[in-house]
């Protein structure tokens, strides 16, 4: 299944050693080949670079959980993980050079040669063998058989899956359930093999080789007994989470002591992927301010001359764990509330100024938060901060509210590119808000965080709810 099905970790990929090594061998080879290519030589130096170069690779290709299973992962998520790897091993690489004072003995015209012919060949082969994974797959080859005990509403969307992308090479055998035929639905019958007892039967003869149990976990006593009787196979059985689980932000397994856990409502901010996201947000803020540095001095002069008051507004947030923040923003409105009760925007709202009406509808109000995003209090994506007048509101009305905070706020967001942004003036709106924050949170990937900033600059920055 895939790793938007809400699974504890990701699959392991059985041939990581394999992949490593042959990424290994690109980096080498496409630096010796660019060396003898240009300079006619390859010496310790070089191959030394290509030892760091590979060492840094590995660190950062592990940050990204590159190696795992990608059976049932996106291609294009895939691909933008091994580039992302590969760049960010230019850093470490350069630093190296320029610390050592070596930079002078380094050809730049091989060193371009080998980072675009690396990168070239580091996505080719991955393509090459992905298409080679596949059509042998369509042809019953490379696969392991399924059964799936329980067609309940999670056991069908799951064989749907299996079905529908056979590529996964995962092959649906059969399915079992308790239930007489005619309460089940019609699509799978056909590969009803009978109840449970038949599922650990075929399991125990080797048949099937993955067992997905897709019951209630309510059902709490069959699920253990299905699980005792599992012991006896060698099959690898999958417990397939319910409406329930699937609700949970970043289940992951733990433990104190001896005693083992499993979280309920976790951040996926830890370790490393804390550390991938700041890069991430240090990378883009700089990039972006460079950029949007005159606009910004140009608004501001804007703000001043056609309003009396402060350019800049400064207004309590929650932020990561739902501790105070101060967010800025330009200001565009005569008033600066921020106390107790804060009314948003609504159409024609008199408080707004002429030139503010255009900053709100732009979002260009909000530039000024990507020095929060420096600062460390907010990141580039996220679920977007509310005041803290409308936090204390909307968390008694609407579920799960507070834990959108189990992210640092963002500029833009999951649900703001998917037309949940501006004023929320009612619960049903908040609501559908709150589903694509937590959403975002329970999906989180860097590649997630690209698609998200991509669409707000096609779409994110206008929206028919701001005023």
């Amino acid at each position: 299944m895939n790793e938007n099905g809400g699974f504890i970790r990701n699959n392991i990929n059985q041939f990581a050693f394999v992949y490593r090594l042959i990424d290994i061998l690109i980096i080498q080879l496409c630096l010796a080949v660019s060396a003898f290519a240009y300079i006619g030589k390859f010496d310790v130096r070089y191959f030394v670079l290509g030892l760091i170069s590979n060492m840094a690779y590995l660190f950062f290709a592990e940050l990204f959980v590159l190696y795992r299973s990608w059976r049932n992962g996106s291609f294009k998520e895939m691909l933008f993980y091994t580039v992302s790897s590969w760049l960010l091993t230019l850093f470490p690489l350069f630093l190296f050079l320029f610390f050592t004072k070596q930079t002078e003995y380094f050809s730049r015209v091989t060193l371009g040669l080998w980072i675009i012919s690396t990168t070239t060949l580091l996505c080719l082969w991955r393509a090459i063998f992905r298409q080679f994974l596949i059509s042998i797959r369509k042809k019953g080859y490379n696969t392991r058989s399924v059964g799936i005990i329980g067609l309940t509403k999670r056991g069908l969307d799951l064989a749907n899956e299996i079905v529908n992308y056979p590529e996964s090479g995962y092959k649906l055998t059969a399915v079992f359930d308790e239930r007489a035929p005619e309460r089940l639905d019609g699509k799978f019958l056909h590969k009803l093999e009978g109840g449970i007892a038949d599922g650990v039967r075929l399991a125990q003869e080797g048949k099937i080789e993955i067992l997905f149990v897709a019951l209630p976990l309510t059902n709490k006593a069959r699920i253990e007994n299905i699980l005792k009787e599992l012991g006896d196979t060698t099959v690898d059985v999958h417990i397939v989470p319910d409406v329930f689980t699937f609700n949970l932000l970043h289940s992951r397994m733990g433990h104190v002591g001896e005693i083992q856990t499993i979280s309920v409502y976790d951040s996926p901010m830890r370790g490393g992927y804390s550390i991938m996201k700041r890069i991430e947000d240090l990378f883009l803020a700089f990039s972006i301010l460079t950029v949007i540095a005159l606009p910004m001095l140009i608004i501001a002069a804007f703000i001043k001359i056609t309003s009396p008051g402060p350019v800049l507004f400064k207004q309590d947030r929650y932020g990561m764990d739902g501790k105070k923040i101060k967010v800025w923003k330009f200001r565009s409105m005569r008033v600066m509330d921020n106390g107790e009760v804060v009314k948003q925007a609504t159409k024609n709202d008199p408080r707004v100024t002429k030139f503010g009406a255009f900053l709100r509808r732009t979002s260009l109000d909000e530039l000024p938060q990507f020095f929060n995003v420096i600062q460390g209090t907010m990141s580039v994506v996220g679920p977007r901060p509310h005041a803290v007048s409308h936090n204390e509101e909307y968390r008694k009305k609407v579920a799960y509210y507070m834990l959108r905070h189990k992210m640092k706020p963002g500029i833009t967001g999951w649900a703001q590119v998917n037309g949940w942004r501006g004023e929320t003036d009612t619960v049903e709106k908040m609501e559908m808000r709150i589903k694509y924050d937590l959403e975002y949170i329970r999906n989180w990937s860097i590649w997630m965080d690209f698609k998200i900033v991509v669409f707000t600059v096609f779409k994110g920055f206008v929206g028919k709810n701001v005023y």
